[in-house]
């Protein structure tokens, strides 16, 4: 059975790593602190990023990097977006990969790409509606695994499929990543109306208006309309934007309320998403409104309610 180190203790890596672990398959979770490893391997619960999902017995902790990948013939790279590159160079290249961030690399590239310049070459990403206080919690979810390698996504499918995490396998890598870094930009503008009060007709507007901007440019960087309309496009969209377990969309609506957005500590990937992707449309001339208006509520260019008045006065069209 395929051994799988998991290399990133938040919440996200945490609940992966448990999930394996509930269902017999050979897990070692790596965190870069020993201090934090080991309080995880007492503790036997992540009460910083997951609290409430206690850890399978049979899951390994590590804060070596070498002891967790000994004997791992798959990683799970759950770090944040900016991390990710710094730990690649630490792997070795024959090591196959599943890169479970969603967010850009420094420059505002794909983190699959960053990868195979790096010299990896058995690559997949992983996205999808999942969210980790559920997924850690053995509630049924679905993902997608993609891969250019046809063999190795389906290593990565029967490594990381369980009775409650249903995965598909894709080989559009490219709208499989990309669709999970723009929803986050949309969820931070669906928290915005939570946090203003403007209600669920402002919110479902913003998710069908969003979906529009997502396919404008993941079509433009050459991914497949259907992947936007699947579980990493429209599926990851909706429960980014409507769960109260989002951290971006908790981060727009404290924005909103003028509170502090550190978010406890933890990563909101669609703030830094936000400033990549705006300069994007800037630099290729694309019309993302919603990705503008949130990157100038950001900069703060414009208050919250502001940039949703910009939005719904915008010249008059067809859908």
């Amino acid at each position: 059975m395929t051994r799988v180190a998991v290399l990133g203790a938040g919440g996200w890596g945490t609940a992966l790593a448990a999930m394996l672990a509930a269902h017999e398959r050979p897990t070692v979770l790596w965190a870069r602190r020993a201090e934090f490893a080991e309080r995880l391997r007492r503790e036997r619960v992540n009460a910083d990023y997951l609290p409430g999902v206690d850890l399978p017995a049979s899951l390994e902790l590590a804060s070596d990097l070498n002891v967790a990948l000994e004997g791992a013939a798959l990683a799970l790279v759950v770090v944040p977006s900016v991390g990710v590159e710094e730990l690649l160079e630490q792997l070795p290249r024959e090591l196959g990969i599943v890169l479970c961030a969603k967010g850009l690399d420094a420059h505002g590239g794909q983190l699959s790409r960053l990868a195979h310049s790096r010299g990896f070459s058995r690559i997949a990403v992983l996205s999808g509606p999942n969210h980790a206080e559920e997924i850690g919690r053995g509630l049924p979810a679905a993902t997608v695994v993609a891969s250019h390698d046809a063999e190795f996504a389906n290593t990565a499918q029967r490594a990381l499929m369980t009775p409650s995490f249903r995965v598909y396998t894709s080989d559009d890598v490219v709208g499989v990543e990309l669709g999970g870094v723009l929803k986050n930009v949309i969820a931070l503008s669906c928290g915005m109306v939570d946090g203003l009060g403007l209600g669920d007709n402002a919110k479902a507007a913003l998710i069908t208006r969003g979906l529009l901007e997502m396919r404008r440019y993941l079509e433009a960087q050459g991914a497949r309309e259907a992947t936007v309309y699947g579980l990493s496009g429209l599926g990851d969209l909706v429960a980014t934007c409507t769960s109260r377990h989002s951290r971006n969309r908790a981060a727009g609506e404290r924005i909103a309320r003028g509170e502090d957005i550190a978010a406890g500590g933890k990563v909101v990937e669609g703030m830094r998403s936000a400033r990549l992707l705006h300069a994007w449309a800037l630099e290729h001339g694309a019309d993302l409104p919603i990705v503008a208006a949130v990157h100038g509520v950001l900069e703060g260019e414009l208050e919250p309610l502001e940039a949703m008045s910009n939005l719904m006065e915008r010249r008059a069209r067809p859908e």
